[in-house]
């Protein structure tokens, strides 16, 4: 009786942790800094329940400084949810991390080792080549296309042919009919089809997306690139196009390159912006 009565006290205190609502909203904070505006871009609910109980252990049990915690968790949450940590087998790989924990006694040492696995994950090899692997899918969910939204919106990239910020179209104040920003073909489909291009999985590569306003993406249509883009450009000044074609890793003359050559080259280049959101993440906690 009396090591039942612990373990239901065990409980209720683990309970009113959390559930505590001011700590569940600074979790939600700290997903949003993390570059995720949006449940739609979220790939795993296990990565986000582990992150949640990694910012609960380190504010209640290891009393980590706030600051500290915060910019620690968002990057936690960007490495496991771009590297897919929890989707196979979610439950031996939490009961792991846990256990590493278990040895910990300090808000450093837990500190030091988030940053340990971190950087053991997401190491050059990931960003040059698995990651670019990672990005040739037509997967509608790809863990590598929210990791991209994440660092657009992290590095402040404005939406394709835009005046407007990504992180303002994906979290907009108002919805209409129609979403304020939509995934747009480079290569649209039709044109690509007229080039013997038919399957579905080569059409609607992560590679060959772009985020654009939707009435961009309505007049745009069927047009081919070279048709489309030198006319959208003429929007933008030199630099503010240069810095546009960063933020969507568009390679240098991408309107001119067959297909194929396009998705090989923009890719390295997604990659990269999507490190670009990580580092910048990591800058802000320094």
């Amino acid at each position: 009786p009396e090591q039942r009565a612990n373990q239901f006290d065990k409980l209720r205190d683990a309970q009113g942790r959390v559930l505590n609502l001011t700590y569940w909203a600074d979790f939600l904070n700290i997903v949003r800094a993390a570059g995720y505006r949006s449940a739609k871009t979220i790939s795993s609910v296990n990565a986000l329940v582990f992150a949640y109980q990694l910012y609960l252990l380190g504010r209640t049990e290891y009393g980590v400084e706030g600051f500290k915690l915060k910019n620690a968790i968002a990057r936690w949450l960007f490495m496991s949810l771009l590297t897919g940590r929890f989707t196979s087998s979610p439950e031996s790989r939490m009961e792991q991390d846990l256990a590493e924990l278990r040895e910990m006694t300090s808000a450093e040492q837990f500190l030091a080792r988030l940053a340990t696995v971190e950087t053991a994950t997401l190491t050059d090899d990931y960003w040059t080549k698995t990651l670019p692997l990672d990005l040739a899918t037509s997967a509608g969910r790809s863990p590598a296309l929210f990791g991209f939204y994440a660092a657009q919106t992290l590095l402040g990239a404005r939406a394709l042919f835009s005046a407007m910020n990504v992180v303002d179209l994906l979290d907009p104040p108002a919805q209409g009919q129609k979403k304020a920003l939509e995934r747009h073909h480079l290569f649209p489909r039709q044109y690509l089809k007229g080039m013997g291009v038919e399957s579905v999985r080569d059409i609607n590569q992560i590679a060959n997306y772009a985020l654009v306003e939707w009435d961009d993406n309505i007049a745009i249509s069927d047009a081919p690139p070279g048709q489309y883009w030198p006319k959208y450009a003429e929007r933008f000044d030199p630099d503010t196009l240069a810095a546009m074609m960063r933020w969507h890793a568009l390679p240098s003359d991408w309107w001119t390159l067959g297909y194929d050559s396009f998705l090989a080259a923009r890719r390295p280049l997604i990659a990269d912006v999507i490190r670009q959101g990580y580092q910048k993440l990591v800058g802000a906690g320094s």
